[in-house]
């Protein structure tokens, strides 16, 4: 997912994508682990994405609420 599709989204829109995001790395890790996954590389693209997807999280959210 690019920085430019998660920036168009507002925050409640962000906190679905994380969930999604992080059952579909979870889904990969037990396919990993049964010895299913095939292209293992697709869990660190999945942890990056997550991570992405956070970072503009935080960051909305600290946009959102007003500076002390």
């Amino acid at each position: 997912m690019k920085t430019t599709e998660l920036r168009q989204k507002d925050v409640a829109a962000l906190q679905t994508e994380v969930k999604a995001l992080q059952k579909a790395h979870f889904g990969l890790r037990m396919q990993k682990a049964t010895q299913q996954l095939t292209n293992t590389a697709t869990l660190r693209s999945a942890r990056r994405d997550i991570a992405r997807a956070k970072t503009i999280l935080g960051q909305q959210q600290a946009a959102a609420t007003p500076a002390k």
